[in-house]
């Protein structure tokens, strides 16, 4: 009887010290939360599972939700890294110096914002005018434009997107775009509504383009990484990575990792962004 009540007191402790080591482990595990731009998810996305398999100790959960709201979480401290598709505005600077922080910007790779329509529109090109046009409200059948006899349904990205900023700055001019447009939470919401509405018209980073919508020339220009490098295309842009304050410990070592030629910057790529280098 004793050899028993022995055994199962040695079965109960080591179940014990079982649970402390894995809870130990999971204590000492290192996390890291990066949120912002979906333009730049696919790249943080794909950076972030490849340092995580070189580190096994950090977790790093990653999320979209807007150029904008990645840089308010820097702003008010809710996430380490705030990814966006733009440069921070002088009110968002000044929030975040009332806030005693100073949102710290990386450049971590190139995009370009090149307009999609469905594949059976034969529309292959379009002029920055005639963009404006379109997202103006001002051109509403694609006969107007070379193509066929059907009304163009406009796409457009939702206000607290970065890459609606950049389109508004470069193709609409500041001017706004009008109120009948479908809004769309991201690049992969346009991408899709664009692939099966056969009258619509959208834009979208490179990384997005796929075989199920058509790109579209901008002023006889393809969008692609020769002509986003060259800056020869008419609406490209560099991608931000931004930290709250000049960045130490985990996140510099995650920043490096993105800006490491042989590592982050080959995954950009793969990502089917423009590197850096």
């Amino acid at each position: 009887m004793k050899k028993k009540i022995n055994a199962k007191g040695l079965q109960v402790m080591l179940i014990c010290i079982s649970i402390f080591l894995i809870t130990s482990t999971m204590a000492l595990a290192e996390k890291l939360t990066i949120n912002g731009s979906t333009t730049v998810l696919p790249i943080a996305q794909k950076v972030a599972e490849a340092y995580m398999k070189d580190n096994p100790d950090m977790e790093i959960a990653v999320s979209g939700g807007g150029s904008g709201n990645g840089i308010k979480g820097i702003i008010d401290g809710t996430t380490d890294i705030g990814d966006s598709s733009r440069f921070i505005k002088d009110k968002e600077v000044a929030l975040a110096m009332e806030k005693g922080t100073y949102p710290v910007p990386f450049r971590v790779a190139y995009d370009c914002i090149i307009p999609v329509v469905h594949p059976t529109n034969g529309v292959k090109d379009l002029t920055l005018a005639q963009l404006k046009d379109i997202y103006q409200g001002n051109v509403k059948n694609w006969k107007e434009l070379g193509g066929p006899d059907a009304k163009i349904v406009v796409v457009s990205r939702d206000t607290s997107s970065g890459t609606y900023e950049v389109w508004e700055s470069k193709v609409m001019k500041k001017e706004r775009v009008y109120p009948g447009a479908l809004l769309q939470a991201s690049n992969g919401a346009v991408a899709q509504t664009v692939a099966s509405t056969k009258g619509a018209i959208g834009y979208i980073g490179i990384g997005y383009i796929n075989d199920a919508v058509k790109p579209v020339k901008v002023d006889g220009i393809v969008g692609s990484e020769e002509t986003t490098l060259n800056g020869i295309f008419p609406v490209s842009r560099p991608l931000f990575m931004f930290t709250r304050g000049w960045p130490e410990g985990k996140v510099v070592e995650f920043i490096n990792y993105v800006l490491n030629p042989e590592k982050g910057q080959k995954l950009v790529k793969d990502a089917g962004f423009v590197p850096l280098y």
